[in-house]
């Protein structure tokens, strides 16, 4: 089955593109996902273990299920912004 991978910030950099379909088996997870995009991408490896992830929009975890047709997006981790009020 096909989903579309969306990448942002660094992710999106490293691989050259903001986004990308993905043909995973059916019954495939999101961790399957992303090992799909890494073995594709392989400068994308190291986020593993930070990555965050959603489907169709909806923040989820790397053992979510998809299906035909769904959009999964990886973001990396943020850091920075404005410092505390006080």
């Amino acid at each position: 089955m096909r989903v579309t991978v969306r990448l942002f910030a660094r992710l999106r950099d490293l691989a050259g593109r903001p986004a990308l379909p993905c043909d995973v088996p059916v019954g495939a997870s999101v961790g399957d996902v992303w090992r799909a995009v890494v073995a594709a991408h392989a400068a994308l490896e190291p986020f593993g273990g930070s990555v965050s992830c959603a489907v169709n929009e909806d923040f989820a975890r790397m053992t979510t299920a998809v299906a035909e047709g769904d959009e999964v997006a990886f973001l990396p981790p943020v850091s920075g912004g404005a410092p505390a009020c006080r």
